[in-house]
């Protein structure tokens, strides 16, 4: 189980990382997650059945993602609807896109070829292909997201979101640096969810419900672990704390909670993650208080 959950762990770091990308670089909620990352699985697994490679399906999948990055960036940006709004629209939207996909509300990938099939020649131990996969994946988008942002394109990116009237006034064109980054992160967001629909085995329209607190759970889980960290290395926290994460869901499921109730103990560890910092200050506070009356 432990093993399992590590695997699992490191599918879901992915959804962290896209949402990294637009949640704490651009610093704004794309809501467009809960439908993109079904949306990556409805995709890969309806292609799949109709008998493409599970390795062309997944890039289908990350196509589907981006393109409703795109919608969400251009009701934003040249339609002026909020960020929040665009995303609740096009996740709305995305709902009947993957019905009429799948043409059902889920759609199983029994008897069918899939990307983990691939490391069977390595006669790995039970559950541990997940692992590799996510190891493998995590490896090569790590490398990626740390050499685009290293180019002028995504310094440029980064300027964006850190002071958009400078970022401006430097002539960065920042409301196509707002398209790509929501095109960019959804397609990230659409391969953690073909992966995990090909790991599940299935894929399910409502897969993308609360799916942006487990992305957020990652980051948060992350940065209260190793607080101030270089840009890769924040990357890399998130992988852990997505992994904590899933440890964490474990463990109550271990003490013998309903699992129908995750979702709320989900939340709970957020809340609890988002907390912690304002008590480590409240804390700090009182102690530094205390030994000026010393």
């Amino acid at each position: 189980m432990i093993i399992s959950s590590i695997g699992q762990g490191f599918l879901w770091s992915i959804l962290g990382l896209g949402i990294f990308m637009t949640f704490r670089i651009l610093n704004f909620p794309d809501m467009t997650t809960e439908g993109s990352l079904p949306l990556g699985g409805a995709v890969c697994v309806t292609a799949i059945v109709h008998g493409i490679s599970p390795i062309l399906a997944t890039v289908l999948g990350i196509l589907a993602g981006m393109c409703a990055g795109l919608v969400t960036g251009l009701l934003y940006t040249k339609g002026k609807i909020p960020v929040l709004l665009a995303g609740i629209l096009v996740m709305s939207a995305l709902n009947s896109v993957m019905l009429f996909v799948m043409q059902t509300p889920n759609l199983s990938l029994l008897n069918q070829p899939k990307i983990l099939d691939s490391l069977k020649v390595l006669q790995l131990p039970t559950n541990f292909d997940t692992v590799v996969l996510g190891i493998i994946v995590l490896a090569l988008l790590l490398a990626v997201l740390y050499y685009f942002f290293q180019t002028d394109l995504g310094q440029a990116y980064i300027a964006t979101g850190d002071n958009e009237s400078m970022a401006r006034s430097m002539g960065i064109q920042t409301d196509w640096m707002k398209i790509m980054g929501l095109v960019l992160s959804n397609g990230v967001i659409a391969l953690s969810g073909a992966l995990i629909a090909q790991n599940d085995g299935y894929a399910d329209v409502s897969k993308g419900t609360g799916v942006i607190v487990i992305g957020l759970a990652s980051i948060i889980i992350g940065e209260v672990l190793y607080g101030e960290v270089t840009f890769f290395e924040r990357l890399i926290a998130i992988v852990i704390g997505s992994v904590i994460y899933q440890l964490l869901i474990l463990l109550v499921i271990k003490l013998g909670f309903d699992t129908t109730y995750l979702k709320i103990f989900s939340a709970i560890i957020l809340s609890i993650c988002l907390l912690i910092p304002q008590l480590k200050s409240a804390l700090n506070l009182k102690t530094g208080l205390e030994k000026e009356e010393l």
